[in-house]
């Protein structure tokens, strides 16, 4: 499997400090409505950091539940220390997810080989397929092709990588290390156009969240091949999922735009903190500009 198409990186709302599971059934609800493929819990979009162990497990098996089977569930269990990985891995196998999202491991900055070994030693211990995820912004490394591709020879259920650090170049380097058939996803929803035409096969996306069917349009048409069609949608919604990333960090703006939509409360967990109301007023008023408010 290796996960073409679109999936949303959800927001996960929480209410007087504890999971609004209400609210996180009427969001999955509206991404299978919006055509999604499938949906990925417990990611930075999901503020997996801020959640305890056996908080993310629940969100995972929320996920699962009320996903019904209607849409794929890749499970983010990725973390800094190896055997935490593996913990919230085999908890999500156990709990009925379709993949697995693993990030590459943040602060501790580990060479490529110990990439490696930790990538090895997660897939060695589960039978999910895994979405590698590179994110250098985040974790202060990525995930080099070469270890991508020594992965992909190495461990058969590591198929796809999310690829998030904002270059084109990286796709074509990716393409050419990595096998025929190995998925590779945007992790950046204006990159989605230029990533799928140099050879990425999905999006892992924030704007879908906000506007699901939009941004599955867009992955369809690129798809195909429609990119006249894509570079249409492209360019109308480009200040929309600009401005959800600008604003400030990921996913201050994004829960606040859902919020603003009346799906969940706006309430984050700290360290993030709220948008400062001059860029509350910005974000309200890009939304009026697309009818979303």
């Amino acid at each position: 499997m290796n996960f073409s198409g679109i999936h949303t990186a959800l927001i996960t709302p929480f209410r007087n400090g504890k999971i609004d599971t209400e609210a996180y059934r009427t969001l999955i609800e509206r991404q299978i409505a919006g055509g999604i493929t499938g949906i990925v819990p417990c990611g930075t979009t999901g503020e997996s950091p801020t959640l305890g162990t056996v908080e993310h497990i629940e969100v995972i098996k929320l996920a699962v539940e009320f996903a019904a089977g209607r849409c794929l569930v890749i499970a983010g269990t990725g973390a800094n220390a190896t055997t935490e990985a593996i913990e919230l891995t085999q908890a999500a196998e156990q709990a009925g997810a379709n993949g697995s999202l693993q990030v590459c491991p943040y602060y501790n900055k580990p060479s490529q080989e110990g990439l490696y070994l930790h990538f090895k030693a997660i897939a060695d211990a589960t039978s999910l397929p895994i979405m590698l995820y590179s994110v250098p912004g985040r974790s202060g490394i990525e995930i080099a092709a070469e270890t991508a591709a020594r992965l992909a020879a190495d461990c058969k259920n590591i198929t796809s990588i999310k690829e998030a650090g904002g270059s084109v170049d990286r796709v074509n380097q990716l393409v050419q290390a990595l096998p025929d058939g190995f998925g590779i996803l945007s992790g950046d929803d204006p990159l989605t156009l230029p990533f799928i035409a140099a050879g990425a096969n999905g999006l892992v996306s924030v704007a879908s969240n906000l506007i699901p069917e939009i941004m599955t349009q867009l992955v369809n048409h690129c798809l195909a091949g429609e990119f006249a069609a894509a570079l249409t949608l492209q360019k109308h919604y480009y200040p929309l999922m600009r401005g959800l990333m600008s604003l400030d960090v990921n996913p201050v703006p994004i829960k606040t735009a859902v919020a603003l939509q009346g799906h969940c409360s706006p309430e984050l967990r700290l360290p993030l903190a709220p948008l400062s109301a001059s860029n509350e007023n910005s974000l309200r008023a890009l939304l009026r500009s697309y009818s979303l408010i």
